[in-house]
């Protein structure tokens, strides 16, 4: 087996220099997996020949934004040759049949280790089950490329971690790529393979699309089964990421499928592809709130402002009903911490001095303080969830769709777990949902969310707009995300950094 690991020197926050174009002369890392797909089944390429090329331009990004933990090339390559034998004879396994797929290091991957940005997780052992999403994308013939990087158990806004180091920006190797699905946000904006999967507990997914400029799909919580049960408990989601809304949506549909290790799995829902299908609906009709700042509690960098205002007037081109209308949101944060520092506590509660000497000091700092709280707090915290979802219904009685900006600003400096007080409400604050006030309550939630880039700022970095469904609602956000793409209004610049 050719299995590469790829260690990092954590301490190296220095800015690496890209070479002039590490290239991909066949153009195959540049196609969808929609278009792949279509190429397969004319007969011209191969999954081999996509696989080769994703392989190639992992060697080729790889030391210069660290998105990657593992990469098999071996067994990606068989993976792809038994892919490339069903079409030749005419029989594709599934949906996603021979297109390149790339994990993020907190699934399960039977053949390797989920080292989860860790140090305190053990390689060795036998390592003999996947997590539900990627037994679907094993069902489906997708090729497992390689295991992407996540700070340490996903606890944070943004990729670094004792174990494999900074995960840097495509845009702007200086800039963070954001988190926790960091890698995964950089492998798909690189091409290196155009489909990831990656959690969102308060972001984790839709913070690194909008800083990378790709879309991030955040289902109704159960909509994709999550095994093993995420420490975070029930605000953490799988979500898919991707180049464009289709493709978001037929990841999302292979990732659903059913697995009776979550007990907390949803019913099988309508296929999210068959919603875009019917795309002459788009967003036609559809009554739509636009909250610029959640009431004027969020400040707002004004290049992101600008960018987000004209997303949604395209949605209004495209004959959506808008009104400025913000959701009853007092700040949920204290809450979220109650039940996220108490999930970090909870991971952490059998380890020993020696292990939680290697944790990331951020987050021995989150674990002491979930260490603190009462039974009494941690059901007060469930209650003010309770009542911010109630409240979040009843806005929904009156609207299709939310829209906000994903995020109040543009990537800052990697290596750092927030930004200072620039574009947020964050001035002295040290936890990463200081600046990530759009994201995190549609966890407490539940509800579906997606991200789509819109634009980019001054210094030619990505912004990302959010539209928000109520739960269950998830054809309607994709729906609105695809008329977008279709609009045109989702189309950047590529990443110019590397």
């Amino acid at each position: 087996m050719t299995d590469h690991a790829f260690p990092s020197d954590p301490t190296d926050v220095t800015t690496p220099t890209a070479p002039t174009d590490p290239g991909d002369p066949t153009g195959l890392t540049r196609l969808t997996a929609r278009q792949l797909l279509a190429g397969y089944a004319r007969g011209d390429f191969s999954p081999v020949d996509a696989t080769r090329a994703v392989l190639d331009r992992i060697a080729a990004v790889q030391p210069l934004v660290n998105a990657f933990v593992r990469v098999d090339s071996e067994a990606a390559l068989a993976q792809a040759e038994a892919a490339a034998g069903r079409w030749r004879a005419g029989a594709p396994q599934g949906l996603l049949d021979g297109v390149p797929v790339s994990v993020k290091d907190l699934f399960l991957q039977r053949g390797g280790p989920t080292l989860r940005g860790s140090g305190t997780v053990r390689a060795a052992g036998s390592w003999e089950e996947d997590a539900p999403a990627v037994a679907r994308l094993r069902e489906h013939g997708a090729v497992l490329v390689g295991k992407t990087t996540t700070p340490e158990f996903g606890w944070k806004g943004v990729t670094d971690s004792p174990l494999t180091g900074v995960t840097r920006n495509p845009y702007d190797l200086t800039r963070t790529s954001g988190g926790s699905s960091g890698g995964s946000a950089v492998a798909v904006a690189l091409g290196a393979a155009p489909l990831s999967i990656g959690t969102d507990g308060g972001g984790s997914v839709r913070i690194p699309a909008s800083f990378c400029g790709v879309f991030g799909f955040k289902p109704t919580y159960g909509r994709v089964p999550l095994y093993p049960s995420s420490p975070f408990g029930t605000l953490a989601h799988a979500g898919a990421m991707a180049r464009d809304a289709a493709d978001t949506a037929l990841l999302t549909d292979v990732i659903s499928g059913a697995d009776w290790r979550d007990w907390s799995q949803l019913a099988p829902a309508p296929a999210l592809g068959d919603a875009l299908a019917e795309g002459a609906k788009g967003v036609k009709g559809l009554r739509i709130a636009y909250s610029a700042s959640f009431g004027g509690q969020v400040a707002v960098q004004p290049a992101v402002a600008s960018a987000v205002r004209r997303a949604v007037g395209r949605l209004a081109e495209l004959g959506a009903y808008i009104e400025e209308a913000d959701p009853d949101i007092s700040d949920p944060v204290e809450a979220f911490h109650t039940l996220w520092f108490g999930g970090a506590a909870r991971l952490t509660q059998s380890f020993g001095k020696e292990q939680r000497e290697l944790l990331d000091p951020g987050l021995r700092e989150i674990v002491a303080a979930g260490e603190r709280y009462s039974a009494l707090e941690y059901l007060a915290a469930v209650d003010a969830r309770m009542e911010l979802g109630r409240r979040l219904g009843r806005f929904h009685a009156s609207y299709d769709l939310l829209v906000t900006p994903t995020l109040p600003l543009t990537a800052f400096a990697a290596g750092v777990e927030t930004p200072g007080g620039a574009g947020g409400r964050g001035a002295g604050q040290r936890r990463w949902t200081s600046w990530t006030p759009f994201t995190y309550p549609f966890n407490l939630t539940q509800q579906p969310a997606v991200s789509v880039p819109c634009g980019v700022d001054g210094d030619g970095l990505p912004i990302g707009v959010q539209l928000v469904a109520a739960r269950h609602g998830d054809a309607l956000v994709m729906r609105a995300a695809h008329a977008l793409y279709e609009a045109g209004a989702a189309h950047i610049p590529a990443p110019g950094a590397v």
